[in-house]
């Protein structure tokens, strides 16, 4: 093929918006000037091509479509469901102290093969604990889209069955998973495997399950990301602790805090002389989840009512019927 019709045939591909036709081509003009003895300039168009596959594949991880592309197949199944984040960093409202943590973790594993270079492993096996409604499920797909990386999580009801020994059998298909597919890989309500073998209604499988969690916890050193999710932090196993990299606190927010989710929920909708004093006593003791649908049912009643403020009645309205949701404890 001439070089004329290599231009033709680039144009083509690039019109009809065929990207990996268009590399092909782009290939055959760097073997083409490879024959030709300019093997400089052959390597820079190959270099660039990888560039241009990479980029592609980066982006088609985070199709807008709600069906992930990939789904796990076979004995995975059951066991792990996939999705691609948009969520990153900047999007969590966590203590500075949290925040600083996670960038931590991000940028050891940004630069593992640094680390790994010297002998030393990177920060991926992480464990959060705090009350339900803190962000820990928010971080796990915060960190999945700022590393660009898919998040897979691990299916419970799938995972744990009453058959003896099944489902040490079925850790093991998500461990070699973790080894064979990099990912965030995100264990909510931990607990249900972790809680410690020293409890007095403990039986001979959960001892099972924890010691073969432990032992492949342990021996993974994969480039996947594990991040454990709990709201009972006080009856997990002691010996889990020292198996990760980082354990991280979420609490309830703080007034600074909840300013911020309740600012950043309002988006558009301009509050009418709200006040922030009195609100932030109003929500004290209330989780992130929480604010956040007390924020979104004033919008929609704004929203609803034709309005573009939303005022401290409406918050407060809102912030009453969320209470009295609310289980009461005894």
């Amino acid at each position: 093929m001439s070089n004329a019709q290599h231009i033709l045939a680039l144009l083509r591909s690039h019109i009809n918006g065929d990207d990996e036709q268009f590399c092909t081509i782009a290939l055959q003009i760097a073997a083409h000037q490879a024959k030709l003895g300019h093997s400089k300039l052959a390597q820079e168009l190959k270099d660039l091509i990888e560039v241009a596959r990479s980029k592609k594949n980066v982006i088609s991880l985070k199709t807008k479509s709600s069906v992930p592309i990939t789904q796990p197949k076979g004995d995975l199944s059951g066991l792990l469901s996939v999705r691609y984040s948009d969520l990153l960093l900047d999007n969590l409202v966590v203590s500075e102290t949290v925040h600083e943590r996670l960038e931590r973790i991000v940028l050891e594993y940004q630069k593992q093969d640094a680390i790994r270079s010297h002998g030393l492993d990177p920060r991926r096996k992480i464990l959060i604990y705090g009350p339900p409604g803190s962000g820990k499920s928010m971080t796990a797909l915060a960190l999945a889209g700022q590393l660009n990386l898919p998040l897979f999580t691990i299916q419970l009801d799938g995972l744990i069955t009453k058959f003896m020994g099944e489902t040490a059998s079925k850790l093991r298909f998500i461990f070699e998973a973790i080894s064979n597919t990099k990912g965030v890989y995100f264990f909510d309500e931990f607990d249900a495997i972790g809680t410690t073998r020293n409890k007095d209604n403990d039986v001979g499988e959960v001892r099972r399950i924890l010691n073969s969690f432990l032992q492949f916890l342990e021996l993974d050193n994969s480039t996947s990301m594990i991040i454990a999710a709990t709201n009972h932090i006080e009856i997990l196993d002691k010996a889990l602790f020292r198996r990760f990299d980082d354990v991280l606190e979420y609490k309830l927010p703080d007034k600074n805090e909840i300013k911020e989710i309740i600012s950043i929920r309002l988006a558009t909708f301009t509050p009418d002389n709200i006040d922030w004093a009195s609100l932030q006593k109003k929500c004290s003791g209330l989780s992130h989840a929480e604010i956040t649908r007390i924020v979104d049912n004033s919008v929609k009643d704004a929203i609803l009512s034709e309005k573009t403020t939303i005022t401290l009645e409406s918050l407060s309205r809102s912030i009453e019927e969320r209470k009295r949701a609310q289980p009461q404890t005894s």
